[in-house]
């Protein structure tokens, strides 16, 4: 199974998931805010990030940003939602390096889905944009 990383400021969201996902055998670690986030992918590397857009001290837009150019092949999940226009926001996120991405509210079985789907994607070329998902 992967090692997931999940970067969301909803301790209740953030906990559901974390519960779900290891019990469904993967290996998670968890941060509340994207510059945690970070600081904990270049310490202890992971298959894949999971990340929420709207957050304190570093929201998610930043996060894939910084993730994207220091680690090129890795693969993001971007999750946002509530939001006026969280649409387009979610699709920028695609453009900056988001592998996936899903619209809260979403269901454990859709999460499940969508991190089968963009583990099970080729890793792009290191100078490329992901595009799975």
């Amino acid at each position: 199974m992967a090692r997931i990383l999940i970067i969301d400021d909803d301790d209740t969201l953030r906990g559901i998931i974390v519960k779900s996902l290891t019990h469904a055998g993967h290996q998670v670690t968890q941060t509340n805010n994207g510059r945690k986030g970070v600081e904990a992918y270049r310490a202890d590397p992971v298959d894949l990030v999971i990340t929420d857009m709207v957050m304190p001290e570093q929201e998610g837009m930043e996060t894939i940003k910084i993730l994207h150019r220091e680690f090129p092949t890795l693969r993001i999940i971007a999750m946002s939602g509530g939001l006026e226009g969280s649409d387009l926001y979610l699709d920028l996120t695609r453009r900056l390096g988001a592998s996936c991405t899903l619209a809260k509210p979403f269901t454990l079985q859709q999460l499940r889905e969508a991190i089968e789907r963009v583990l099970a994607a080729e890793a792009p070329p290191a100078d490329g944009p992901a595009t799975a998902g």
